[in-house]
């Protein structure tokens, strides 16, 4: 008995389109042809068929089911390849499921991190669109403590001071917000004296990562907000300047 290739590929659960390219990639042999032309598949056509959707069904590529002999380390080697593969990708989707528990539950947003969701209510826009950056670019470690610090409210009035100042605002305005700000200041820190490490390799992806939260910030807040942490980052570099030569106060 023999079969047309609309009946090897029914018979298969595939399309003619796929046996097709398998006859075209040299995963499947070319079968004879009756007088008339049509292509005869016999039973051995079907079963190497049949052994193609099984390895691709479990996730070999096609370029390795070519390779994969009848036996011999290298098949398991092939195998034991794509296990690791899956392992991975399973780790992923259980990470994505845990995420979307999270999301699923009241008062939780997709606007920021999930590590912050249950911190959304005392977040402006603004804050939400700048911890989203901060994720794709800092540490996990590093938002860990920025979380921690955010829960904790260290001082939710120059917080506010800080959120709620005006563009317009004089500098004398700026000046005593900055000071206040100053003692919390740290090289490389959120104005919440966090250190944040770069999510990155080399010392180049390092300082891009930087430059890239330094632009966001100046996109995200106004030109009064952004002046008050600089000079709050130049009051606590002339603090520790101080500190260091011995100088003392008058």
């Amino acid at each position: 008995m023999t079969w047309s290739t609309r009946e090897i590929a029914d018979l298969a659960g595939t399309t003619v389109k796929t046996v097709r390219y398998y006859h075209q990639v040299g995963l499947l042999d070319e079968p004879d042809r009756e007088p008339n032309g049509y292509k005869r598949y016999e039973v051995h056509h079907l079963t190497r068929l049949l052994q193609i959707k099984r390895l691709t069904g479990l996730g070999v590529p096609l370029a390795q089911v070519a390779e994969l002999g009848t036996s011999g380390e290298g098949r398991a080697s092939v195998f034991r390849t794509v296990d690791a593969e899956l392992e991975a990708t399973v780790r992923r989707l259980e990470s994505i499921r845990r995420e979307l528990a999270i999301l699923a539950q009241p008062g939780a947003s997709p606007e920021v991190p999930t590590s912050f969701s249950g911190l959304v209510q005392d977040l402006r826009d603004n804050d939400r669109a700048l911890l989203t950056i901060y994720a794709q670019l800092f540490s996990d470690e590093s938002m860990e403590v920025l979380r921690r610090t955010l829960k904790a409210h260290p001082n939710d009035e120059l917080d506010e001071a800080f959120r709620d100042l005006p563009e317009d605002a004089d500098d004398a305005t700026r000046q005593a917000l900055a000071e206040q700000l100053a003692p919390f200041i740290v090289p490389g820190a959120t104005a919440h004296g966090v250190t944040l490490e770069p999510r990155a390799s080399t010392p180049g992806q390092a300082e891009a990562a930087r430059r890239a939260a330094g632009h966001a910030l100046r996109a995200l807040y106004n030109s009064a907000q952004v002046d008050v942490l600089r000079r709050a980052h130049l009051l606590h570099e002339a603090g520790d300047d101080g500190a260091d030569t011995g100088d003392e106060a008058p």
